[in-house]
């Protein structure tokens, strides 16, 4: 028995004197105080509680403060993944028209007037700007778009500072998006500028985001002028808001007053905010599916382990409260006391949760934000609030229930259901084990868990959801490999038209046949190169579909590539296809049918079969085939890429530099392979969002084995008592946990397979694609038996802490504290 329990055995008569302030007198009749000192003494208990019962309470404030942290970090990705490209557009007040005019075709008040026109309600500029290439660590980076600017603010696209400074002096750049590490640039990092007299270098110093893309990086207006390229036209950056931008249509007739008002020639492009907003909220789409999973995982753990822990410690002092009440507590309070003595260390919990979850979400919706596009993310004000708000709801909730039932109970009848499990639980069970051929601690440590089922059940929920969410994003890592490496064919080397240079000699600027015949020896001339095609884009008319249909031709074999294949095959025949699945839609044909197109300004139709359907995200049609199939597209000037595969083991990087210095002065260049910021992103936030899952299914495992410690502290006792030997204590309280972590594991592994199928389909769904089988089938049965096994670690690991307590427990410390 504790101190505090012990300490009151003396006055358990109500007549006794010791009783002190509780009673006006002695005798059976005694009846208990009702005035403010009486409660003054309640307070008292329940905070002696506290601080007598150290173990218990720091078990419920890590428990709360895991479940804290996780649910401010589920409601802040929550809250990252509800339109974030919309909160920001509105908090950077971006540019609703991003416009590059020719500075030689009007005066700056000129342009500056057109921020007073009807309909304008705010411009920014001008601002020059110009394209240059870029290296960075001898590899092309660009070409980029940067812009001469004082200063990040404004009244149209307020840039944000996601790290560092701005520019303020010469050789610094501002790069737009954030670091992200993984071989790129970070602060600090020296970036060379090519095709000027002499090359620059610009060093790193911070990274920002514009809502809209309006620049590839930022310099001060000064540096603008060394930055010029020989050649190059100048070009300025007029930014503008409209009162109506909410169409194409709106933003077009925008435009249109803007270029009516200056001399003729003085814009020479503009693009509008919708293409940013469909390319962003395309991201968002694509990470809420499994933002949405994990958050949900993540809530749901924290109320089950959370309603566990409290209603078990609740439960676990029914003996203090028959003493409580012997003594002359009334039922409220008594409940007033369990209340309090739960609530303190919840509420340290709770507010530790709500700081541990802010400080672990900067860096994780840094991450995010650079997949949405949008500059800084926070967690709102609300969740910081609501996660710490409704976890103590739900705490004080778990423990209300059995500390009401508990009040209402005899003292005789709340001191006998304190001491066991109720009479008869889990008896046939232990006699069943006590039946097979097992190690005598093995078999009891199987049989435990049946003595208290309601709190078996809640842990095989917590390990389950807990092994669920660790199988789910290993498989969710896999499924995401693949789609990266699908969708960025990051099995190629492009070789391209690096439109900024300027020097091609053939008609329109489009490079020469001499200079294609140059770059094409230079690709074939590296002993590194194992295939090599050339890939030509142009718009074609498709029988059902309204709008033209970007068509990509190849002049060579092609299905080395990489391109994931949903359904049929790549094409190998003349009059052989593969589209997207939008085409399918749009068209309403399956693979097989066959279609009619139209290529270029010929008239004679062409008829194509479609031999596949590849894994391509796109919101507009697609159509992949030979150059034989699509007559017309290979031609200079539709020249897109060569497309190059490298030997095994030839190393990319080392490749692009040889290919770049033979090519020298040239219009085409070698650049990486794609890859996708935001698979990069949504990898990181899978390990980071699943390790948080764990850990709380471990506390929730750790909570339940002690309870039951304290449950069977008197057997444990007794079985020391008559030789059990440490070792085999450990092994009877970690088997406590097995037999529900083997049926969570055997629930948890079909279930991860669904989500994560269920999961990839939606993402998929939010970017306009099938999904190939490849991606799903990530998990061969072998490899899921072996991740089953996750259930058994998360419960061993959580159950090891416990235990080891158990078995350093003296035999007669065990009785006595029984």
């Amino acid at each position: 028995m504790s101190g505090e329990e012990s300490g009151t055995r003396t006055i358990a008569q109500p007549g006794n004197a010791a009783a002190g302030p509780a009673y006006r007198g002695g005798g059976a009749g005694a009846r208990p105080r009702r005035g403010a000192g009486h409660w003054l003494s309640v307070v008292r208990t329940a905070s002696g509680g506290v601080l007598r019962h150290k173990v218990q309470s720091v078990v419920i404030i890590a428990v709360l403060f895991i479940s804290t942290a996780s649910a401010t970090l589920g409601l802040g990705l929550l809250s990252a993944s509800n339109s974030p490209f919309d909160k920001a557009f509105a908090a950077q007040r971006g540019a609703d028209a991003k416009v590059a005019a020719d500075p030689a075709r009007a005066t700056t008040a000129q342009f500056a007037a057109t921020g007073h026109l009807a309909g304008v309600t705010a411009f920014a500029g001008p601002f020059a700007q110009t394209t240059v290439q870029v290296d960075f660590q001898g590899q092309p980076w660009g070409p980029d778009t940067l812009v001469g600017r004082a200063d990040p603010g404004g009244p149209v696209d307020d840039v944000d500072l996601s790290s560092g400074h701005w520019a303020d002096g010469p050789g610094q750049i501002v790069l737009g998006g954030t670091s992200v590490g993984g071989g790129g640039p970070v602060l600090g990092s020296a970036m060379t500028v090519t095709g000027l007299h002499q090359p620059v270098t610009l060093t790193v110093v911070g990274f920002a985001t514009s809502v809209t893309n309006t620049a590839d990086g930022w310099v001060t207006p000064g540096e603008m002028s060394v930055l010029e390229t020989a050649g190059a036209p100048p070009s300025i950056q007029l930014l503008y808001r409209f009162a109506s931008a909410a169409t194409q249509a709106q933003v077009q007739a925008g435009m249109a007053s803007v270029s009516k008002a200056l001399p003729a020639g003085a814009v020479t492009l503009w693009g509008s905010w919708l293409s940013a907003q469909q390319s962003e909220g395309s991201n968002a789409a694509i990470m809420e599916p499994f933002i949405v999973a994990f958050a949900l995982i993540g809530l749901i753990m924290a109320v089950l382990i959370a309603g566990n822990v409290i209603s078990g410690a609740v439960i676990s002092q029914y003996q203090r409260i028959g003493v409580l009440k012997s003594i002359g507590l009334t039922p409220a309070q008594v409940v007033a006391v369990y209340l309090g003595r739960i609530g303190w260390p919840a509420l340290v919990g709770c507010l530790a949760g709500m700081a541990g979850g802010y400080a672990l979400s900067i860096p994780v919706l840094h991450q995010s934000a650079g997949a949405y596009g949008v500059g800084q993310q926070h967690v709102p004000l609300w969740a910081l609030v609501l996660a710490p708000g409704g976890m103590l709801a739900i705490t004080l909730l778990a423990a209300l229930v059995p500390a009401l039932r508990a009040g209402r109970l005899s003292a005789v009848t709340a001191i006998a259901s304190g001491r066991a499990p109720g009479t008869g639980r889990g008896y046939a069970v232990h006699r069943l084990a006590a039946g097979l051929r097992l190690p005598r601690p093995v078999s009891l440590g199987l049989a435990a868990p049946f003595a208290r089922p309601a709190r078996t059940l809640v842990t095989l929920a917590a390990i389950a959801f807990g092994a669920t969410a660790v199988i789910f994003a290993i498989g969710l890592h896999s499924s995401l490999d693949d789609a990266r490496a699908a969708g960025g064919l990051t099995s190629t080397v492009p070789v391209l038209v690096e439109q900024d240079n300027n020097i091609g000699t053939g008609p329109s600027g489009v490079p020469s046949a001499a200079q294609f015949a140059a770059a094409t020896s230079a690709i074939t001339a590296q002993p590194a190169t194992a295939h090599e095609n050339a890939e030509y884009g142009d718009n074609v008319q498709v029988d059902g579909i309204a709008q033209g249909v970007q068509a990509q031709a190849f002049d060579g074999p092609s299905a080395w590539m990489g391109y994931a294949l949903v359904t049929g095959h790549w094409y190998d025949a003349p009059g052989e296809v593969d589209v997207n699945t939008v085409f399918l839609t749009d068209s309403g044909l399956a693979v097989g049918d066959t279609t009619t197109l139209y290529v270029g300004s010929a008239t004679t139709p062409v008829t194509v079969r479609i031999a596949g359907e590849i894994f391509y995200p796109s919101s507009e049609p697609r159509l992949f085939g030979s150059a034989q199939t699509l007559p017309g597209i290979a031609t200079e000037a539709n020249f897109w890429q060569w497309n190059v595969g490298l030997k095994p083991g030839a190393s990319p990087s080392a490749y692009i530099q040889a290919v770049n210095a033979r090519l020298g002065n040239s219009p085409f260049a070698a650049t990486p392979p794609g890859g996708g910021q935001f698979y990069v992103i949504a990898i990181a936030l899978i390990g980071l969002l699943s390790l948080m899952v764990a850990i709380a299914a471990g506390l929730g495992v750790l909570n339940t084995v002690l309870m039951t410690t304290r449950d069977r502290v008197h057997d444990i006792g007794i079985f020391k008592a008559i030789g059990m030997r440490p070792g085999q204590v450990m092994v009877m309280v970690t088997c406590w946990v097995v037999g529900p972590a083997v049926i969570a594991g055997a629930i948890a592994a079909p279930a991860a397979v669904l989500l994560n199928t269920a999961t990839l389909h939606a993402m998929a769904a939010t970017a306009h694609t099938a999904v190939p089988a490849s991606f799903t089938n990530v998990f061969p049965v072998p490899a899921l038996a072996l991740l089953s096994l996750a259930a058994l670690a998360i419960a061993v690991i959580g159950a090891l802490l416990p235990a080891a307590w158990a078995a350093r427990t003296r035999p007669a410390t065990a009785l006595r504290a029984e």
